[in-house]
Order: structure tokens, then sequence, then C-alpha cells
């Protein structure tokens, strides 16, 4: 994936995406999520439907100033990072979608 944008925020300041990138012609706002331990648990278990909410009303602000729409569509990935003695890092492609957090809904496809 190439990174268009890091900490991406709406001019109001009501959300942030994390990163914004492109995977082939898919453009991809992902939510990071880091920890220093898993002791109260995975990362990304912290990402809640508000959070979610807000990491697509961050997607629709980006979309409205892109020039033109991406080829391949959009997607929404999570990324969970545990810095313990061995890191480890997770990637979870198509985490949750747009439809599901506009109607308040999970996708469950998180874990």
């Amino acid at each position: 994936m190439r990174i268009v944008a890091r900490n991406y925020r709406t001019r109001t300041g009501a959300a942030e995406v994390d990163l914004v990138a492109m995977d082939g012609s898919t453009l991809v706002f992902v939510e990071v999520k880091s920890r220093a331990t898993s002791e109260f648990g995975a990362p990304d278990r912290a990402i809640d439907d508000a959070k979610r909410r807000k990491v697509l009303y961050g997607a629709i602000d980006f979309l409205h100033r892109c020039p033109q729409r991406p080829a391949g569509g959009i997607r929404f990935d999570v990324v969970s990072i545990v810095a313990g003695e061995r890191p480890e890092i997770v990637h979870f492609r198509n985490a949750f979608r747009a439809e599901e957090q506009a109607l308040g809904g999970r996708n469950g496809n998180a874990r």
C-alpha cells in the first residue's frame, strides 16, 4: 500500500483517520490501535462503534475533498499493534463497512 495521508483530520476536527492509503486502485482508511501489552485485551477491541463512525466521517470528508473517486472503491482496515517483548502487528482488511456504521451495526470481521 502507498500512504497518501497520515493523521487526516476533518476541517472541524470532529474526526481523524490515522492512515489513508492506496492499495492498487482501492482507497483504504486505516485505524491504528496500539498497546504496550495485551494484558487488557487486543488493541483492536478498543475500537467501538463510536470510533468507527468517526473514521467513517473522516473518510466522507476526505472523499469530498478528493478530486476524483477511487476506481477500486474504498475499504476500512484496522491495524492492531502490541509492542511487548515480542511485538505483534495484525492487519485486519475490511474490518468494517461504511453501511454498517451508518446504520449503527457491527460487521464482525475484525476478529
